[in-house]
């Protein structure tokens, strides 16, 4: 299949950015500004080469080396493989449509799918699918995304006002109404396997009770904001994309839950929309923006933004997710699959 790569960057102090608004017309022009790093990101993308769109949405790095993708529009599980440039289809039931997708610490994929109303795992390398419903006559969900807390159970969230959790040992789900109602987006794990969930609708992000599943509100401080996805640095501190007010926040648990727990950082360029957010293991927080369509580096201890802008138009980064010294997209808008190396 036909690769292509590029080495893109791009990057802005925080009293400077403004100039992002350039970004569109730049397209893939490798720009290196005085003061960059001598060692850019590269990136390299493939087309995932299906007959039909799979309506890629999540991505997560598979254990073997591939990544697997949730095919939101196909219903399938994609597992691609950056040494072939292949992908493959795994199907996951009639009427599949799934959301979010993560690597379990048993080695499978665990997807969120909403087209079932269901949490799928695919066991690896054999393919199995396992499908598990949520309890009976629990309403349309619109299942999201999940994470696996320090005890290995799986947490989820559901749009339409739900959270739950699947006891991976017994197999059973349980699903509670998400306090304020519709809402719950990302989600995501701490170092000491907290669970932290956010609220799109909302604007909150919580703090889940894993022995009640009972989830405790932590306000941020721009109203109305958007809160769209939650990620975890080595601290245990929760970054947060927010997607109405263009900010890219941190919450400290240790400073408690005031204003002073709170650092936020306004991302690049005019009337930005940041998407989704992950964090390395370097602690280096990664946003994808969608305005610009571009990728956020961002560094805590100098408190600037690194612009990546991305090489094709309408990108739509979903999800971020990688391995030491990878960062994989998934492009929804494009049907491609792209990876930042990071050195």
């Amino acid at each position: 299949m036909a690769m292509q790569q590029q080495q893109l960057a791009f990057s802005f102090d925080l009293k400077r950015r403004s100039t992002l608004a350039a970004l569109p017309a730049l397209g893939a022009a490798l720009l290196t500004p005085r003061g960059a790093q001598a060692q850019a990101p590269r990136l390299q993308s493939w087309p995932l080469g299906t007959r039909s769109a799979t309506g890629i949405h999540d991505i997560a790095p598979a254990p073997d080396g591939g990544v697997w993708f949730s095919a939101q529009r196909s219903g399938h599980l994609g597992w691609f493989d950056p040494r072939s440039g292949k992908t493959e289809l795994i199907a996951l039931g009639g009427g599949s449509s799934p959301h979010g997708v993560i690597a379990g610490p048993d080695g499978a994929a665990w997807l969120t799918d909403g087209g079932q109303n269901a949490i799928a795992r695919v066991a690896w390398p054999s393919r199995q699918v396992k499908v598990l419903p949520l309890p009976a006559g629990t309403p349309y969900a619109n299942l999201n995304t999940c994470a696996f807390d320090g005890e290995g159970n799986l947490w989820f969230t559901g749009q339409s006002g739900y959270v739950g959790k699947v006891d991976v040992r017994s197999g059973t789900v349980t699903v509670k109404d998400s306090p304020r109602g519709r809402g719950p987006y990302g989600i995501c794990a701490t170092p000491k396997g907290e669970i932290w969930w956010c609220s799109l609708a909302g604007s909150f992000i919580a703090h889940m009770d894993t022995k009640t599943g009972e989830s405790r509100i932590v306000e941020p401080p721009t109203p109305r904001q958007g809160a769209r996805r939650v990620w975890s640095d080595s601290k245990g501190r929760i970054w947060v994309s927010e997607w109405s007010s263009g900010n890219l926040s941190m919450h400290d648990p240790a400073l408690g839950t005031g204003t002073n727990s709170w650092k936020t950082y306004k991302a690049p360029g005019a009337d930005p929309h940041v998407y989704a957010v992950y964090v390395d293991n370097k602690d280096i927080v990664w946003a994808s923006e969608w305005t610009h369509n571009a990728m956020l580096r961002f560094d805590p201890a100098s408190e600037k933004f690194d612009a990546i802008p991305l090489p094709r138009p309408n990108a739509a980064v979903r999800q971020i997710l990688g391995r030491p010294g990878e960062v994989w997209l998934p492009e929804s808008g494009t049907e491609f699959v792209t990876v930042i190396r990071t050195g």
